[in-house]
Parts: C-alpha cells; sequence; structure tokens
C-alpha cells in the first residue's frame, strides 16, 4: 500500500516542480483503454472549492484517480457509499481524505452566519472540528476536520473498516496548500485516540 501512496505524493512533486507528464499522454488511448472499465489506484476526498483540481495537482489523468468532492470535504452517508464502491469494487487500496487551506467552508461554518438555501446542510459535520479545535482558525480547524473524517471512514463503514483491519486499504490524512501547490500529509491519531480528539 505504501507504494501506492508514494505515487500519490510523487505526483504531487512534479506538479509542484512544474514538470507534470499529465499532458504527455495520449488522451485517445487513454479514452479508449477507460471506456468500458475503471482501474484507479486511490480514492480522494476533497473539497469542491475551484483551487483544488484533484487530477491536475496529483499529476494523474483519466482513469487513474477516483475523486468524490463535496464543499468542506465531509464524509456524508453518500460519499462513504462512494468510496466504499471504489474499495469493494474498483480494488482502490489507498483513500486519501484531502483538506485544503484557506476553505471557504470552513469558514463559512465558523462564521454560522446566515446564510441563503440549503448551504447550512454543509455546517453541521464541520461543528465537532471546531468544537474540538476551540478557536477560529480556520487552517486549524481544516486539520482537525480532516482526522475526524478519516475517523468516520474507519468507524461508520465496515466494507472501510475490514479492509483497514486486514491492511488492505490504507486511510490518510492530508491537506492541499493552494498558494504552494503542495500536498502534506498530517501524522495520524493514535489508534487509542477517541474520534474528534485533538492531534498533537
Amino acid at each position: 500500500l505504501a507504494w501506492k501512496l508514494a505515487l500519490v505524493l510523487e505526483g504531487n512533486r512534479r506538479f509542484v516542480d512544474g514538470r507534470p507528464t499529465l499532458y504527455q499522454q495520449d488522451l485517445d488511448l487513454l479514452h479508449a483503454q477507460t471506456a468500458d472499465s475503471q482501474h484507479p489506484f486511490v480514492a480522494i476526498l476533497a473539497c469542491a472549492d475551484s483551487r483544488v483540481p484533484v487530477g491536475l495537482v496529483l499529476d494523474e489523468n483519466i482513469g487513474r484517480v477516483f475523486v468524490t468532492r463535496i464543499a468542506g470535504n465531509t464524509a456524508t452517508t453518500e460519499v462513504i457509499a462512494s468510496l466504499e464502491y471504489a474499495v469493494a469494487m474498483l480494488g482502490v487500496k489507498v483513500i486519501m481524505v484531502m483538506g485544503h487551506t484557506n476553505c471557504g467552508a470552513i469558514g463559512a461554518a465558523i462564521r454560522n452566519a446566515p446564510v441563503p438555501g440549503q448551504i447550512s446542510a454543509l455546517f453541521a459535520g464541520i461543528l465537532p472540528a471546531i468544537h474540538d479545535v476551540g478557536d477560529h482558525d480556520v487552517d486549524a480547524v481544516t486539520r482537525e476536520h480532516v482526522l475526524n473524517q478519516v475517523d468516520t471512514l474507519t468507524h461508520a463503514s465496515t466494507v472501510v473498516a475490514e479492509r483497514v483491519r486486514d491492511r488492505a486499504l490504507k486511510v490518510v490524512a492530508a491537506i492541499y496548500d493552494v498558494a504552494t501547490g503542495g500536498v502534506a500529509l498530517l501524522a495520524p491519531r493514535a489508534e487509542n485516540s477517541a474520534p474528534g480528539a485533538r492531534a498533537s
């Protein structure tokens, strides 16, 4: 599993260094190879923010990355179901929960001001991280929220939990820096830490 995670980080290094290989690939061939099936090596839970184009920042092309996106990168029931599909049906061995710096959804949840339509529905999943961090630092809340979503995936999904327990799947936390383009892994919580506990 470690080599698949290494692929993700190496692709991001190419992106940051300005030497992507993404556009050197034959798109006609990629379409032909993926028209009938897909074989992604990693699944990403990312924010819907337009500054986080997942395939681009990982320097990966069609058929390589299974991406679920929702503002605030929260593991909702539908997102969990999608990631379970990636694991159970597509054979993905690594899930990365990828938050990002200066997240608008996190900032809006912290402010908790009136918003139009159903936007406030995004806030509920972020509130535990705000409570745990105890201040209004967007990036600190984002880091805590990402770790909470890793906990959610590894406890709320039997599909994910069983494979993590069997060491057939790795679920990792990461932050994408919208200013530098870099992806950094977050240290995992200790196994005996309760979900929602603030990471040191």
